[in-house]
């Protein structure tokens, strides 16, 4: 970061955007080597959520006979609403650009919130049956989505999504959903990968009304996953022309996309999903050939072919590197 950092202030020098002095100023202001805590704070109150939603659980579970479940419902409701009172105070309300909190401890609570209140939807589910088959998933979807777009919070986003995405798998199959169980439920790649194109099409449209630009970056690296992971899995069934062309599509969706947001996350993954979709085409290839006839060359190839993949993917990501600066 610090080389970075140098480039780009020599960059600035060069273009005549910064004075010897100035540049004089910055190189002082770095040599005092100030270390900042704002990441390690945030870090902390995002643990500090984890442990206590965790520990919200572990007491439902270990105390649910002695406590009763009105009991349990009444207080994480309770709990629910008093997070949300603060937060509804302190919200600026919805815009469409990205806002801030005063204090981002809020986002915080909004993220405690949203997840006191799936676990609040879970538990009635769980116990009185309230919703129909699958749809508590979708409830909690419903409301992290509320929360993520009031609030603007991307991590209360990342939680409808995955909402979402639970919600197709359970009203498919459950069982398929938590063992991750692509190859014996087919269906689960058509949906999830219909599931991405959903995600991509809203992102679009979103970009275009200038509708929480920022969450872009959320959205598409979903999407990318779940198009990937699905194709990857359907390329090795039946029908796999029509995942191969979906991965084709995607690939060239993401390149493009990686460019222009200029991610090396999507830019990474995008070559990777790339790369198995090519190897998978190889093999499918190779099934209407006599290897044995071949073997020797295959042999000596093989590893050709591994050292040159690597070495393309490090050259590429390097280039992208360099085009991103």
């Amino acid at each position: 970061m610090q080389k970075q950092s140098t480039r780009f202030t020599e960059e600035l020098v060069k273009r005549k955007l910064l004075s010897d002095s100035q540049l004089q100023s910055i190189r002082n202001y770095e040599a005092l080597n100030i270390f900042s805590l704002h990441n390690e704070l945030r870090f902390l109150l995002y643990l500090g959520v984890l442990l206590f939603t965790s520990g919200v659980g572990i007491i439902i579970y270990n105390n649910i006979d002695s406590i009763g479940h009105i009991a349990i419902l009444g207080t994480l409701l309770a709990l629910t609403v008093i997070g949300f009172y603060f937060c509804f105070k302190k919200a600026k309300g919805f815009q469409a650009d990205e806002v801030f909190f005063e204090s981002p401890v809020y986002d915080y609570i909004v993220l405690l919130c949203t997840i006191l209140s799936c676990i609040f939807i879970g538990y009635l589910q769980v116990q009185y049956e309230v919703f129909g088959y699958g749809l508590s998933s979708l409830a909690c979807s419903v409301v992290a989505f509320f929360c993520a777009y009031y609030f603007d919070n991307k991590s209360a986003l990342s939680i409808a999504i995955t909402g979402l995405a639970t919600f197709i798998g359970i009203t498919v199959t459950p069982k398929a959903l938590f063992e991750n169980d692509f190859y014996s439920n087919p269906m689960l790649s058509y949906y999830g990968l219909a599931l991405g194109a959903l995600l991509i099409g809203w992102t679009e449209y979103a970009g275009r009304i200038s509708l929480k630009d920022h969450f872009r970056l959320v959205f598409l690296t979903f999407a990318q996953h779940l198009i990937g992971i699905c194709c990857i899995s359907g390329m090795t069934e039946d029908y796999w022309i029509i995942f191969a062309l979906a991965l084709s599509g995607s690939t060239f969706y993401f390149y493009n996309t990686s460019y222009k947001l200029r991610s090396t996350f999507l830019f990474v993954f995008t070559l990777l999903y790339g790369y198995i979709g090519i190897n998978i085409l190889l093999f499918r290839f190779f099934e209407f050939i006599d290897l044995s006839r071949f073997s020797g060359i295959f042999v000596v190839l093989t590893p050709l072919y591994l050292i040159g993949s690597i070495f393309g993917f490090i050259k590429l990501i390097q280039y992208f590197n360099t085009e991103k600066a």
